[in-house]
């Protein structure tokens, strides 16, 4: 592709991961229902909240984990606008940053996810002691709080690798707690026990 054409073409930053990326195809195509002519092409980048996957997110302690990155490659002209998840963005914008749009909410709600040996339970079931992985500290608060019976565990990673944990026949998991839009996003409904 010759500079001229290269200068034509949208370039557009995200994060790696699946849900990430299907977020970001589907803001362009929301794009080019407006803009038919344009040309977008992904960016791709690991973050640090990618990258450290040993320690829950609180005890990592950093504002934009799954921002920073991709901020810096937008300050430096290596992608033209980025997409991010609302809620993995600071409360107070980097200087020079601004938020271009939001798009229409998917399904506020929490879903679970229970382990295939315990598929016919829900999380009031549970035998006690049974272990719920989630990496929000709300979730972690409210199931404390609701479910005293269950025992509460850091889990971190994408979408796939969390599931993937649940489903190790080794693993500690009864359940995850997940955000449903994130699952419907992947076309993963199936997987939800209970919201």
């Amino acid at each position: 592709m010759n500079d001229d054409k290269k200068c034509d073409v949208i370039q557009v930053g995200s994060r790696k991961s699946e849900l990430a990326l299907i977020q970001t195809k589907y803001v362009i195509q929301c794009l080019k229902e407006i803009h038919p002519k344009k040309e977008f092409e992904i960016v791709t980048m690991n973050t640090k909240g990618d990258k450290i996957l040993d320690k829950s997110l609180p005890k990592i302690g950093e504002k934009s984990l799954f921002t920073e990155e991709l901020e810096l490659a937008l300050e430096n002209g290596s992608v033209d606008f980025v997409v991010h998840s609302l809620k993995d963005l600071p409360t107070t914008l980097p200087a020079g940053m601004a938020l271009g749009a939001i798009l229409k909410r998917e399904d506020p709600r929490d879903a679970v996810v229970m382990s295939k040996k315990f598929k016919d339970k829900t999380l009031t079931t549970l035998p006690k002691d049974s272990v719920i992985g989630t990496s929000s500290l709300r979730r972690s608060a409210q199931l404390s709080r609701n479910m005293p019976h269950l025992k509460i565990e850091n889990i971190r990673g994408n979408l796939n690798t969390r599931l993937k944990k649940l489903n190790d026949e080794n693993g500690p998991y009864a359940a995850i707690i997940l955000a449903a839009a994130g699952l419907k996003r992947m076309g993963w409904e199936d997987k939800i026990s209970q919201v």
